[in-house]
């Protein structure tokens, strides 16, 4: 096929977890023949050494993490990676409300997208709380000439437009420590953007955030959260229980190391112990011990029960606030790799008293069985993100990179920004 009938570009995402560092890159295609379309060619993850609770305590530790991870995806796709869009997680995330207003600059009235782009950045003009910069700026709606509701106003007519925002911050610290890592690591970046965000674009759709939908990402140390509603993000929000936990209570309740909690946790986990008979039993032996021990499945169960309840109960405190509790009609969608336990999702039925479902991405080709690891909903998100941002759709998305560190980093690698 013809250079000038076929375009394709690399989309690499970057999550930087506690327990992992992940990688997936995608190839976005596009031809006069055929709609648009992004595939996913190559995925992988690497054990993360230098992250705890979300943030970088060893730069040293985390840049070879990442290189590794660099290294193995670049043998799979056959192509050096270049840039990355990069995930930001950790428990130090700001969510507040901000509302600008101008007045439209056209002798016309007529609205044109610089008019949105002046509205978002008088949104920002509001004290930033101290050692935190701005993330993301998300518009949830407009208002023209006092007219409420209105999704996208370019094109009408009015005198004074008013955008109502929820903007994201992130600690100023963790920032400068990620970007310090990707560029010792001999990669550029394209923009920084919230984990769970990325997470939520890439495992939902249209119909379930207008309806109404929190996705949940289950990590290591963290659970974070986001809530849509009428097709925007109405909250967010990270609560600092997640997996690790539960494997920490395994390993002091059943008294055995870290690494068997966490093996016992994968292969014999269940959210739900009242349907496990109580004569199942697991040897030890079989899970790495160095001698035999008989527990069973049913007290297994009821440790990692208790820990999910927790869990359930935070993330529903969390919608009682917004006033969003057992009233999201399109339910809870699970992601992130402490999702997997066995039961998450009849066990969240109960505990949130709503629809529930594991998140697998959707929009995305692939013949990599990644892909459909919830564990990398994030990372794909990513490449999701970054390939519409790249078609010129990023209004719609976030309006990211607009604090202190964000402008510097977008003036040096102005020209490698798709």
């Amino acid at each position: 096929m013809g250079r000038d009938r076929l375009h394709t570009e690399l989309i690499a995402g970057l999550d930087i977890g506690s327990s992992a560092v992940r990688i997936a890159v995608g190839q976005f295609t596009s031809s006069k023949e055929s709609r648009s379309n992004l595939q996913i060619i190559g995925a992988v993850s690497v054990a993360a050494e230098g992250v705890q609770k979300g943030q970088i305590t060893s730069i040293e530790d985390t840049v070879s993490c990442v290189s590794q991870a660099l290294e193995h995806i670049e043998k799979m796709i056959g192509v050096p990676i270049e840039h990355v869009w990069v995930g930001v997680s950790g428990n130090q995330i700001i969510v507040q409300e901000s509302k600008g207003v101008i007045a439209v600059s056209r002798t016309t009235g007529e609205i044109a997208p610089e008019d949105i782009e002046r509205a978002v950045d008088a949104a920002k003009a509001i004290s930033t709380p101290l050692n935190y910069e701005i993330l993301h700026v998300l518009p949830r709606s407009f208002a023209v000439d006092g007219q409420t509701g209105i999704k996208d106003p370019v094109g009408m007519t009015g005198i004074r437009l008013e955008v109502d925002t929820k903007i994201i911050y992130s600690v100023s610290s963790h920032i400068k420590n990620l970007t310090k890592v990707i560029y010792r690591a001999g990669v550029d970046i394209d923009d920084f953007v919230l984990s769970i965000l990325a997470a939520g674009y890439v495992v939902t759709n249209g119909r379930q955030k207008d309806l109404g939908c929190v996705v949940i990402n289950i990590g290591g140390p963290t659970t974070s959260i986001v809530v849509y509603e009428d097709g925007d993000v109405l909250h967010s929000a990270v609560i600092p229980i997640g997996s690790a936990h539960i494997t920490n209570d395994l390993a002091l309740g059943l008294r055995v190391s870290i690494d068997i909690a966490e093996r016992l946790k994968t292969q014999y986990g269940e959210c739900v112990s009242k349907d496990i008979s109580k004569k199942e039993v697991v040897d030890l032996l079989d899970v790495g011990s160095d001698k035999s021990e008989v527990v069973t499945r049913y007290y297994i169960a009821q440790i990692i029960e208790a820990r999910v309840a927790e869990i359930l109960e935070k993330i529903d405190e969390e919608l009682v606030r917004i006033e969003r509790s057992g009233i999201l009609p399109a339910g809870a969608i699970f992601v992130g790799s402490g999702s997997k336990i066995s039961g998450l999702v009849d066990s969240a039925k109960e505990g949130l008293s709503l629809p529930a479902q594991l998140g697998y991405p959707l929009g995305v080709d692939s013949i990599i069985d990644k892909v459909n690891d919830i564990a990398f909903a994030p990372a794909v998100g990513l490449v999701k993100w970054g390939s519409f941002s790249s078609q010129n759709t990023r209004r719609h998305l976030s309006f990211s990179l607009k604090g202190k560190v964000g402008e510097k980093v977008k003036g040096i690698f102005k020209s490698l920004v798709p």
